[in-house]
């Protein structure tokens, strides 16, 4: 017994939060055969917080939804032991991507982890992402990266433009009037005119002189580079 209480402590100590206790007491099986000491688990945020209080693990594994509003409670508290506890390396592993607050906590720092429990189909990978964060890389769920890409394009004041259109703003940004866009694309200068009021629409730029718009353009365009 002895042997297996060092072994077990090797490899470090982790609590669960989750409020289905029959998925909690599987990960706390399968963490304890693995080598893990489970040092407790919690149904809900409160209860999480408190325990890594008390226990001060080395790992966290937290669900996103729970009591007592089953919102985003525990990616509210993963957050809190972040910056209450940062030694502790924390795993999200829950059935929903909440791509804001998956942001601000990747955003944290090491030894974060966001899987969704859907993906993880062998159990050797979700060991794996347990050790990498336990090591203190971060792991992130590949339908995780694919939210936050999209999140980024719609926050990319330039995303609803086409590539034609950037192309006229980058031109833009040269100083070149329509007349010399039109000479460079190969278009004329009445085309240029519609992209340029198409950018300006698109950018939601104040309505004012076209001269102040189209500095105002630019500048988004700088900005964004």
């Amino acid at each position: 017994m002895v042997e297996d209480a060092s072994r077990r402590s090797a490899r470090g100590r982790v609590v669960l939060a989750d409020d289905d206790v029959l998925l909690r007491e599987g990960l706390a099986s399968l963490c304890a055969r693995v080598g893990y000491e489970v040092a407790g688990q919690a149904g809900d945020a409160v209860g999480l917080l408190e325990l890594v209080a008390a226990e001060r693990p080395d790992l966290a594994i937290v669900d996103i939804r729970m009591p007592p509003h089953h919102a985003t409670e525990g990616l509210r508290a993963a957050r809190a032991i972040r910056e209450r506890h940062p030694d502790t390396g924390i795993l999200v592993l829950s059935a929903f991507v909440e791509v804001e607050e998956a942001l601000e906590l990747l955003a944290s720092g090491r030894q974060v982890g966001y899987l969704l429990k859907s993906r993880v189909t062998v159990v050797e990978e979700f060991l794996d992402a347990l050790e990498r964060v336990r090591g203190g890389g971060p792991v992130v769920d590949p339908s995780l990266v694919r939210e936050l890409f999209s999140a980024r394009r719609r926050d990319d004041p330039l995303g609803h433009l086409s590539a034609r259109e950037r192309e006229v703003l980058a031109l833009m940004a040269e100083g070149r009037s329509n007349a010399g866009i039109g000479r460079r694309l190969w278009v004329t200068e009445g085309t240029v005119e519609k992209h340029v009021r198409s950018i300006l629409g698109k950018l939601h730029l104040p309505e004012d002189t076209d001269d102040h718009r189209r500095v105002l353009a630019v500048l988004t365009f700088l900005e964004s580079r």
